[in-house]
Order: structure tokens, then sequence, then C-alpha cells
């Protein structure tokens, strides 16, 4: 059940106990992929799994501002401070959990998110009424994370299946030759480079013409199966604390 498109009453008549929290980032993705990329792709995924899991999963509306800051210099992108974003996700899952939805997967689609999501993920379980646990899609794709860049093959190879009316092919050529081969400027495993603009001239990270819609539809169905796999655990799981030893 997508809780946007669905009344009050249809909300109330739901017997799901699980439920799907989308977030991403409104942060660029190049002069060839939507600002919103990491919301769209977020959103793909979480409604996806809802669709072929066995029992309903609501779907709440994504987030879509996140802990974004390192591409500041790029017009556009919008960012919260992580204290703000996991305020956000609590108060979200908080309001989930008020109406019996209070097993919440939080399906991310932005690098950056990650450590924050893992913080206030692990706060809510601690210290709420619910359980709540993050997925990020592009981890959960097997061998192809390995190509995780930013705007590069696999975010345009799922953008070319799902929304390829939002991909700019006729800029990928540049794209891909303003983009940088790998994320940061590393020295003794440290990344010495806090913002994105400063190893990559555009914004990419990666070759996104790597990445066709054949592809996009393998990793839409990767990240499919491993949601409906983790949304299973979550709801046989014993989510009570353990007492003190």
């Amino acid at each position: 059940m997508r809780l946007a498109d669905a009344t009050w009453t249809d909300a109330d008549a739901t017997d799901a106990d699980l439920a799907v929290l989308p977030v991403g980032s409104t942060e660029q993705h190049g002069p060839h992929a939507p600002l919103g990329t990491d919301v769209l792709t977020a959103e793909r995924v979480a409604e996806a799994a809802a669709d072929a899991y066995d029992d309903e999963v609501v779907v709440a509306p994504a987030l879509p501002v996140g802990v974004a800051e390192e591409h500041r210099q790029f017009t556009g992108t919008l960012w919260l401070q992580p204290e703000t974003f996991r305020t956000n996700v609590r108060e979200v899952v908080g309001s989930l959990a008020s109406h019996g939805w209070d097993r919440v997967v939080v399906v991310n689609g932005h690098g950056g998110n990650v450590p924050a999501l893992g913080e206030v993920c692990s706060t809510i379980t601690r210290h709420d009424d619910a359980y709540a646990v993050p997925f990020t899609w592009f981890d959960a794709v097997g061998d192809h994370s390995a190509d995780m860049g930013h705007a590069g093959p696999l975010e345009t190879a799922f953008l070319r299946h799902t929304d390829p009316e939002l991909v700019r092919e006729d800029r990928i050529e540049a794209a891909r030759d303003g983009a940088s081969d790998h994320w940061g400027e590393w020295t003794a495993h440290t990344n010495l480079a806090h913002d994105s603009a400063e190893f990559t001239e555009n914004g990419v990270v990666g070759d996104p013409s790597a990445g066709d819609a054949e592809r996009g539809e393998e990793l839409l169905s990767l990240a499919t199966d491993s949601l409906c796999d983790l949304l299973g655990a979550v709801a046989e799981r014993d989510v009570s604390r353990p007492p003190h030893r």
C-alpha cells in the first residue's frame, strides 16, 4: 500500500505491521542524470519489493533531502545536517509506528546517508516503540556493487531501465569525459577530499556509458530480491531488547 495514494480509511484497514521508508537526496548527478536520482532509485526499489513481497507492506512517502553537503558546489544540490536528517527519519518512523507499522526498513539511495541511518536506526530500536534497519540498494546487487561511483554506470543503468526519459542521452559523452574514475583523493587509506568538486569536474564518478537498460533491469531485480529477503527477516525477528546481563 502506497501511503500517499491511500485514504486514511484504506490505511486503517490494513493489517500490515511492516513499512518501508525510502530516503534519498536531491543532489547533482552530473550533466546527464536528474538531481532526484537517489530518491527515484530508492522509491523504485521500495515499491518493487512491496509489490513482490508475500504480505502487505506500507510504502511511506520518500524523504527527498539527505546528508549531501559534499556536493554543495553544484547548483541544485540540497542538504541537511546529519542531526537534522536523523531527527527527520526518527520522527517519520515514530509516526508510522503510532499506527501499528512498527517494523520499518529504511530504503536508502544515497551513500552520504549511510552513517546517519545506521545511527538513527539503532537509536529507534533501542529507545522507541519501533524496530528499524537501513537498506542501501546498491550494496545489495552482488558483484555490480564494485562499480558504484556517482552518476556512473549503476545509477545511469538503473534510470535507463526505470525512468529513461530523465536521462539526457545527448550528454552522456560529456559526462564521461568530465568524470573521475574513482571517489575521493586517497593517501594512507584516508580520503583527503571533503567535497566532490575537489576530484570530479562535472560531478560524475565512473563511466555512465557502461550502464545500459538491461543492466538496470538486473540491478532492480537483485535489489528487490534482497529487500524481500530482508522484509521476511524483519517480519519474523524477535525485536525485544536483551535484558541486562
